[in-house]
């Protein structure tokens, strides 16, 4: 009962701040991913500052952690949590990098529940998440963004991940926000700013 008054409250919360959300038409949708799919393909590397937001229900507090995303085309990410630890996470040839702290460790990513999340995160600066042959996708508008909401298919990974929303900004083909609602009802937020297309990044970024 109490998760699904902090839900409904998370829910209304994030209406109430992005305003209503309408179901985008077929015409709407189709020219949607036709502008995203055609910006990005001109996209191969991308930085952006992050605030990612963790609410779970057994904790009074959200937990708040501050970093900064790469990508490289056509499918190197890292993930650098710098405030208030130090965390650096890699995807990259099939394989997910950790340094937790100077413990470096690697682990294959095929079939990880994050990685299909990161999936999103690569396709979304190349225009090719649409077509995710795991999730199903529904379009919505409101004033400020489109709205990518990502629903998976595969029961096994229902079990852990109820939906993915990327949100759009209506000036920019590129993610701003990406909301995830897990299975047991815990949320995350990631917030992006900063955001700095096609300029050049370090090899070090991706190396651990």
């Amino acid at each position: 009962m109490i998760k699904n008054i902090a839900l409904g409250v998370y829910l209304l919360a994030s209406s109430l701040f992005f305003g209503q959300n309408t179901s985008m038409t077929g015409t709407e949708a189709k020219a949607f991913i036709t502008k995203v799919s055609s910006e990005t393909q001109q996209v191969k590397t991308l930085q952006s500052d992050f605030t990612q937001t963790k609410k779970m229900d057994f904790l009074d507090k959200s937990i708040v952690t501050y970093g900064k995303m790469s990508l490289k085309s056509p499918n190197t990410l890292s993930w650098k949590y710098t405030r208030p630890y130090q965390y650096n996470i890699i995807f990259k040839d099939n394989k997910i990098y950790i340094n937790d702290q100077g413990k470096k460790s690697s682990v294959d990513a095929k079939s990880k529940t994050f990685e299909k999340i990161n999936k999103l995160i690569v396709g979304s600066a190349s225009g090719k998440m649409f077509s995710d042959p795991e999730f199903t996708v529904a379009y919505f508008k409101n004033a400020s963004y489109n709205i990518a909401k990502f629903t998976p298919k595969s029961s096994q990974l229902l079990k852990y991940i109820k939906q993915v929303e990327l949100y759009f900004p209506k000036n920019q083909s590129t993610v701003s926000q990406v909301n995830m609602l897990e299975a047991s009802g815990d949320t995350t937020q990631i917030q992006f700013k900063n955001t700095k297309i096609n300029g050049p990044i370090p090899a070090s970024e991706f190396s651990l």
